[in-house]
């Protein structure tokens, strides 16, 4: 099969070295994912082995988009101390596919529906646990943000949320599924499910303001993502877990000389191993001799002297 393209990399964790790979082939419309030359199961397999948090400018209006993108964005930041949220997330979409398939076709068999909303409400609570746990722990690892960039305050707005908050999560389940039930008729109209994980919204406030990031300018708008970003590297550290692979995609060039400086102090004192891309050589003059340098040209990565 020829490649469209393809990324191949050796992780090491520990004393294990993993062969991976990734790519498109002219045959197939979908990416194929190998782990140690097999063709793997798909991308959340990886997750096991390695955890990453990326950063690029299409993210930038994330704090202005829709609810979507700021729940996948926390999803992120959960499977990167916690792989098996993938499987949760997987589990959840198919169920509701499945009931939203019998309601479209006006089978209403409540056995059959009554199955899978319980399966549905099971899935979905373990997300909503799974996310409430990564919010109270990046609200711990935001203090004391690096110099110049804003402290977060982080909370997570829906229905399975705040019953959480109050309800054991058995009780949460069954009344999360009750609620299913309830809600057949307008959901066979709508396609979708009136209530669930999947519309919760991650809420970010510049804590020194009290304003919603949104409502921030686009430069604090893009501190505060850094911010974000960081605290998760620092939550997975004070955990003693493997910290992510950072990947920050023109990060850098979009901040001011002292945020610039501050970002590079913070991702050393992490120790954590980021990737930092950019157009200008510049940009990176202050990491001097303690990063390595690349410059891709002709679709080939080559060592580059930054001197």
């Amino acid at each position: 099969m020829a490649a469209l393209w393809a990324v191949a990399a050796t992780v090491k964790r520990g004393d294990a070295d993993y062969e991976i790979g990734t790519g498109l082939t002219e045959q197939s419309a979908s990416r194929h994912v190998r782990l140690n030359g097999v063709e793997a199961r798909g991308s959340a397999e990886l997750g096991e082995i390695m955890q990453m948090v990326w950063l690029t400018p299409a993210m930038d209006r994330l704090f202005q988009e829709g609810a979507g993108e700021r729940r996948r964005f926390l999803d992120r930041l959960v499977l990167s101390g916690d792989p098996a949220h993938a499987t949760r997330l997987a589990r959840y979409a198919h169920v509701l596919r499945q009931r939203a398939k019998l309601l479209r076709g006006g089978r209403f068999d409540p056995s059959w529906l009554g199955g899978l909303e319980r399966q549905a409400a099971a899935a979905g609570v373990a997300i909503a646990a799974a996310r409430r746990q990564s919010v109270r722990g990046l609200r711990a690892a935001r203090i004391d943000p690096p110099d110049g960039f804003p402290t977060l305050d982080l909370a997570l707005a829906g229905q399975i949320e705040n019953w959480l908050a109050e309800l054991p999560a058995l009780e949460v389940e069954e009344r999360f599924a009750e609620a299913l039930a309830q809600s057949r008729r307008q959901d066979a109209d709508t396609g979708s499910a009136a209530i669930g994980p999947h519309r919760s919204d991650l809420l970010v406030h510049d804590a020194a303001s009290g304003r919603l990031a949104g409502d921030c300018s686009t430069g604090q708008q893009k501190a505060l993502l850094v911010s974000l970003v960081l605290a998760e590297a620092r939550l997975r550290a004070a955990a003693g877990e493997r910290q992510p692979i950072l990947l920050l995609d023109e990060v850098a060039a979009h901040l001011d000389g002292e945020r610039r400086a501050a970002l590079f102090e913070a991702l050393h004192d992490l120790g954590a191993q980021a990737w930092l891309t950019g157009t200008d050589a510049t940009t990176f003059a202050p990491l001097g001799g303690r990063a390595q340098f690349f410059l891709v040209r002709n679709a080939t990565l080559q060592p580059y002297d930054s001197a």
